[in-house]
């Protein structure tokens, strides 16, 4: 389902309704209220909205690049009066005072905020569903899941009401949405973006922002608006990417997970049909192993449960009636799991940080690799919801979510673009380019090559 129509936003994507504006086609006020009447007309379907504002919170802005252009925020990332819930039902959320760090970036690039997407409780989970309330759908096939954890900005942009949205990832949750939705989801290398207070606490910073688009030039137009406000001076700036580049590539092609999940038919075939285009483009295309510790995966479930960890001992900063009892069972299992084997830590960080080394490794006489963003196609509802028991659930996050972390760990920048090939009653298939720490000017050219080459299945054409 979508909500395309004959409006303010027609089937612009946000570059061109940011330009529409300019010229004094459309108004920011218009298209605001047109992104606010989509809204209404496709959540009683797709449940994606946590905080629905028919008038902006702070008005439209009248500059940046992406000025006027009506988007959301997620749910975990303060924004001035708005409550932040972090999809818990552990907490009453209460507004926050301030924007946080990363808001204001987003705000800087001239988006006009309407709300808050949903996210599975602190986005833990590859899918945005819940124990109890209804799940967000996915646009193509509402039986199935949007992802997570950004299923709700995702589920926004491919159905149309909003050109662009905010998005993160701590483990794939920007790019396993956009690819369960046939979107752009680019993953930036960490310190890209302005850092949250979170962030900085962390052990290891896994979780990076940026937002899921329709289109290539959308993804590319943020980032460099981004960078206006903000430059981590120990990168080399993006820039504007405006288009593919003359340079042909040495890519790595990965189609089984290095934690030993092999990929299923469809996702295979997806990947190799991709690296086939890529070999008729002029880029060479060869094989690549990843010699990752096999403890990784084990090693990753041990870090996301010290994450649960910690918010079940300091979740009261989020509300003083927070109650970690209330956390789904996704959250207490992996919280449980975490104090069982907590003397472990201390190794698993050491092996976490290696991970690097064995990145690197792989890299060497490569500019990218192209793997599958998931092991398997889109589940349907219910397959990873935090009621399923969490031995079950686990097994299944696992064997689903097998190539997206390591980025997180090693905090190299990952792009989810959508593939030619869908399943077969028509839901999108993602494939996965990643690449060396400060490289996502190579990785914005090279889909914007493919993107030429044969466009981006849309959902209005289905």
């Amino acid at each position: 389902m979508h909500v395309f129509r004959d409006d303010a936003l027609g089937d612009h994507d946000a570059v061109g309704l940011a330009r529409a504006i300019r010229r004094g086609e459309v108004s920011a006020e218009e298209a605001a209220r047109a992104a606010a009447a989509r809204v209404r007309a496709v959540e009683d379907r797709l449940n994606a909205v946590q905080v629905h504002l028919d008038t902006p919170a702070h008005g439209t802005e009248t500059s940046g690049a992406l000025a006027g252009v009506p988007t959301f925020v997620k749910d975990n990332t303060d924004y001035l009066g708005l409550p932040t819930g972090h999809g818990s039902v552990a907490f009453a959320p209460r507004a926050a005072r301030r924007h946080a760090p990363f808001a204001r970036q987003f705000l800087s690039t001239g988006v006009t905020v309407l709300g808050k997407t949903r996210l599975p409780e602190f986005g833990f989970n590859a899918t945005t569903e819940y124990e109890t309330g209804e799940p967000v759908r996915n646009p193509w096939h509402t039986g199935h899941s949007a992802g997570g954890s950004s299923g709700g900005s995702a589920a926004l942009v491919a159905a149309g009401a909003v050109p662009i949205a905010h998005a993160n990832d701590g483990g794939g949750s920007i790019r396993i949405p956009a690819a369960c939705c046939g979107l752009v989801g680019l993953k930036p290398t960490r310190g890209r973006m302005v850092l949250n207070a979170q962030s900085r606490q962390l052990p290891i910073d896994i979780v990076t922002d940026g937002v899921v688009t329709r289109s290539v030039r959308d993804s590319a137009a943020f980032f460099a608006a981004a960078e206006q406000h903000w430059r981590n001076p120990k990168l080399p700036p993006v820039g504007l990417v405006e288009g593919p580049s003359d340079r042909r590539l040495r890519i790595g092609l990965l189609v089984d997970s290095p934690n030993g999940v092999r990929s299923d038919a469809d996702t295979r075939a997806a990947v190799e049909e991709t690296a086939r285009r890529l070999e008729r483009l002029g880029h060479t295309v060869e094989p690549v192993e990843l010699a990752i510790d096999p403890r990784f995966t084990e090693d990753f479930l041990t870090y996301w449960g010290l994450l649960s960890f910690l918010i079940g001992i300091t979740g009261r900063r989020l509300g003083t009636d927070f109650d970690r009892r209330r956390m789904d069972g996704l959250s207490r299992g992996l919280r449980e799991s975490y104090v069982r084997d907590w003397r472990t830590t201390p190794g698993v960080l050491r092996r976490l940080k290696r991970t690097r080394e064995a990145y690197a490794a792989g890299f060497r006489g490569l500019d990218l690799i192209l793997s599958p963003v998931l092991a398997h196609t889109t589940p349907p509802l219910g397959h990873l919801s935090p009621t399923v028991p969490y031995a079950t659930l686990i097994q299944r996050l696992v064997s689903y979510v097998a190539f997206t972390p390591v980025n997180n760990i090693v905090g190299t920048p990952s792009l989810s673009v959508p593939a030619m090939r869908t399943t077969e009653d028509g839901l999108p298939i993602g494939v996965m380019f990643s690449a060396r720490p400060g490289t996502e000017r190579t990785l914005l050219e090279l889909a914007f090559e493919l993107e030429a080459d044969q466009p981006f299945r849309r959902i209005q054409d289905a």
